[in-house]
């Protein structure tokens, strides 16, 4: 009797021991698998410039470091941050950017940033060499974005207005639970002027049936199979969802496109709901 009891006694403190490593092991994987973002929406934070990757004369990628490597900026797919600088006159200015990084890319973060010859924050970045810090903060914006949330985007970006639809098309994509559609209708003025093009076709050969681009361009080179001028409702309609209360149109453009997309979506009877601008 004695034999058994201790024998239940072993049992149970071990039972206790398995609960208890159990605990602790949920535990580490739960902090672990949600760290703390570094960005503080009150108080600007500096993050070092570690490498400044030209992509063309007058775009560049820059790759900032966190923390520590494994560290995340802790943004919301689809809000941007505030980065501060000084202007050419040594003032200061702060302008909202939206990385094309996620927080499943630790250790650092990107922006890709086009340089406009009289844009104040340009001049900041135009500037910026390799150890240099930038100050941020956030995260900011309206947009929440939670997968599933609807059957299918259709998103229209001209220029620099790309950057937050490549952030929610990639986080999108990157996860096998989100079946999300997207559909994409990117204009600018050149080809010179695509940014982020070589991922955005990667995203296109990679998933055929769930994301589509269409370019459009002002001054389309000889040969040019895309869209060519400003887009229209009829490039609307051809590459977009149909209005339905399971979808969504994004736009993030120049004002003036942002102003004459909203004239061209209402009239094909896309209802404010299902209309949202960065």
């Amino acid at each position: 009797m004695d034999c058994l009891q201790s024998h239940r006694v072993e049992m149970l403190s071990l039972a206790v021991a398995l609960i208890a490593v159990g605990a602790g092991t949920a535990y580490y994987f739960y902090i672990h698998k949600k760290p703390k973002g570094c960005l503080d929406p009150e108080i600007f934070k500096e993050f070092k410039l570690v490498k400044r990757t030209e992509l063309s004369h007058n775009v560049a990628k820059f790759t900032f470091a966190l923390p520590t490597p494994d560290s995340v900026l802790g943004l919301p797919i689809g809000q941007h941050m505030s980065c501060r600088g000084k202007d050419s006159l040594g003032e200061e200015v702060v302008k909202p950017y939206t990385p094309t990084t996620l927080d499943s890319d630790i250790g650092y973060f990107e922006l890709v940033i086009k340089m406009y010859p009289q844009g104040r924050m340009s001049h900041h970045f135009r500037e910026m060499c390799v150890g240099e810090y930038l100050a941020v903060k956030g995260p900011k914006g309206r947009f929440k974005y939670q997968p599933g949330q609807v059957r299918a985007f259709g998103m229209i970006a001209g220029g620099t207005g790309i950057t937050p639809m490549f952030q929610v098309t990639r986080a999108i994509l990157d996860n096998p639970r989100d079946m999300t559609n997207v559909c994409l209708i990117y204009a600018n003025v050149t080809c010179e002027d695509i940014l982020l093009k070589d991922e955005l076709d990667d995203l296109a050969r990679s998933f055929p049936d769930r994301f589509s681009v269409y370019y459009v361009l002002n001054q389309p080179p000889e040969g040019w199979s895309g869209g060519v001028g400003y887009v229209s409702k009829e490039m609307i309609q051809a590459h977009c969802p149909s209005p339905s209360s399971d979808i969504q149109i994004l736009r993030c453009g120049p004002p003036p496109m942002n102003k004459a997309m909203a004239a061209h979506l209402n009239e094909l009877g896309y209802t404010p709901q299902m209309q949202f601008q960065f």
